[in-house]
């Protein structure tokens, strides 16, 4: 059974579904799941959304659900690195937490970045429901693929413009896009949106990127920082 609270995004899912036929879509918050029974479920898998949830509503809900040793697992991920490109990804990390009208920082939404950035630490199951908590982290770092700390789980080797258009995809982007609509990417004809801006940016610091001058077609290793939680019902 697959939940979520937007009907827009069950029906992401239901176009990714590749051939799963026993699976349902229900649209409710994981804070109120009344169509499940009380000691029903063996385990809830929540995918880069724990850190939107109410803990002492959702916690209460689980432990209403899951079976006696069923498992909880919450996972989320956080900003990527480039691995081989310190500078660029200094520059990243600027334009996306940087405070001020014309950088990214001020369109996050607040305490959810704030939660996934620290990696879920800020997310504590009660001691008296939950055993065996354990915490699986992966904190990246721009000295070459694997070289951050913890166990990965995100990576991908990508080009710089597939990269740029990820970007795009974030929130924090959205909100700023709302504030300067007049500022549209160059490759829909504009003069250049904030993501167009952090990527000179990074051209000029990465000697490698700007000597080329197809660079948007050149392939980066990127790993992504996450959190995993896992707990069992006491």
């Amino acid at each position: 059974m697959a939940t979520d609270p937007s009907s827009g995004m069950l029906d992401q899912a239901r176009a990714l579904n590749t051939g799963i036929s026993n699976l349902d879509y229900v649209q409710s918050p994981a804070e109120d799941l009344p169509f499940l029974e009380r000691d029903s479920v063996d385990m809830i898998v929540s995918g880069q959304a724990a850190h939107w949830f109410d803990y002492s509503k959702f916690f209460a809900e689980m432990s209403r659900i899951l079976r006696r040793g069923a498992t909880l697992a919450l996972w989320g991920y956080k900003d990527h690195v480039f691995v081989d490109h310190p500078q660029a990804t200094k520059i990243l990390n600027k334009y996306a937490y940087g405070e001020g009208k014309d950088l990214l920082g001020d369109y996050w939404q607040q305490p959810g970045r704030t939660i996934v950035q620290n990696m879920y630490r800020d997310i504590r199951p009660p001691r008296e429901d939950w055993v065996d908590v354990q915490r699986i982290e992966y904190e990246p770092a721009a000295r070459g693929r694997n070289s951050g700390e913890g166990t990965l789980f995100m990576e991908k080797r990508i080009k710089l413009g597939d990269c740029m258009n990820y970007i795009r995809t974030w929130s924090s982007y959205h909100g700023w896009q709302e504030k300067h609509p007049d500022l549209r990417k160059r490759e829909d004809g504009g003069e250049g949106d904030i993501v167009d801006q952090m990527f000179d940016d990074m051209v000029k610091y990465e000697r490698e990127w700007g000597n080329d001058k197809n660079w948007k077609d050149k392939e980066v290793d990127i790993e992504w920082g996450s959190g995993l939680i896992l707990a069992r019902r006491k």
